[in-house]
């Protein structure tokens, strides 16, 4: 049974840093692209990042150059650096796995709260 288990969230100040961490129970942990999620409260959940088994990366427009996304295969766990946190950060922020390889699957992990305040 597939597992991704976030951990790292927290309260930090305006212009602080976090980072998130997912710990994936994969077999295969390479065959499976890794993506971070955040939902804002009243808001719908919205894509923050993405990386590839190969380590290719794409970012969601308002957080480019601010967060990064890495992975290490061996440890089978993927991080989220975040940087210069605004209070529109503020989110529940989700782990996803996602292959395509002999089937389409997609698993969640249950979430971090990240809030940005002063």
């Amino acid at each position: 049974q597939v597992q991704l288990v976030e951990s790292g969230g927290g309260l930090v100040q305006p212009g602080g840093s976090l980072r998130l961490s997912c710990a994936a129970s994969i077999s295969i942990f390479s065959d499976f692209a890794m993506a971070w999620y955040r939902q804002a409260p009243g808001k719908e959940r919205e894509f923050v990042a993405r990386i590839t088994g190969g380590d290719s990366t794409v970012y969601a427009g308002s957080v480019e150059g601010r967060f990064t996304i890495s992975r290490d295969n061996a440890k089978s766990t993927v991080y989220l650096e975040m940087n210069s946190l605004k209070p529109e950060d503020t989110a529940v922020y989700y782990c996803s796995a996602f292959t395509a390889i002999q089937s389409v699957r997609r698993y969640w992990g249950k979430g971090t709260l990240v809030t940005v305040s002063s």
